[in-house]
């Protein structure tokens, strides 16, 4: 008889427990991620006030799952999921499966006003944290440049910077203090 095939589309939290679990019993498993690394993203906040580097909260997906021999790792975007013929499209190839966990994670909402992206950028990937960090470095270099091309040396124009959210992220993204 053949052993089952379960896809796990996502390799946050949820979907690496589900395979380190489903690891352990006779299932053929296959992981799906867009990214080849898992982010630790309790920490995006300090790559973002640049008390960590990015390769300090990201681990290779395939090094966290190596040790089961019955999980393949795949990278690539899901762009459809048949569930009656029992099919992943992964960038034109399909999967089949006799069991699917879609576990791709939440993204930040601008609550129907998109436009706030490009002024407020979320807080739930590498990129983010980076876009971030660069923002706010860029904001810091201008004010010193200001500071000390100033006739009088004022600092009455300090920059100031304001955190949307009050979550966990948006709490301890106000309260560091590395930058």
């Amino acid at each position: 008889m053949p052993r089952a095939r379960v896809v796990i589309v996502g390799a946050g939290f949820g979907g690496l427990t589900a395979a380190q679990t489903l690891a352990r019993y006779p299932v053929d498993l296959i992981v799906i991620d867009r990214k080849n690394h898992h982010t630790f993203q309790p920490l995006l906040y300090q790559v973002a006030t640049t008390t960590l580097s990015p390769g300090e909260i990201a681990a290779p997906i395939r090094g966290i799952l190596r040790r089961h021999p019955n999980v393949e790792v795949l990278m690539g975007d899901v762009t459809r999921i048949d569930l009656g013929a029992r099919t992943v499209q992964l960038d034109g190839a399909l999967i089949s499966y006799d069991y699917l966990i879609v576990a791709v994670g939440a993204r930040h909402s601008y609550f129907g006003h998109q436009e706030w992206e490009r002024l407020a950028p979320g807080l739930k990937t590498l990129e983010d944290a980076l876009e971030i960090r660069r923002r706010v470095l860029l904001v810091l270099e201008l004010a010193e440049r200001k500071r000390l091309t100033a006739p009088d040396g004022s600092s009455a124009d300090l920059p100031a910077f304001v955190v949307v959210g009050g979550g966990p992220t948006g709490v301890e993204l106000a309260g560091a203090s590395s930058i």
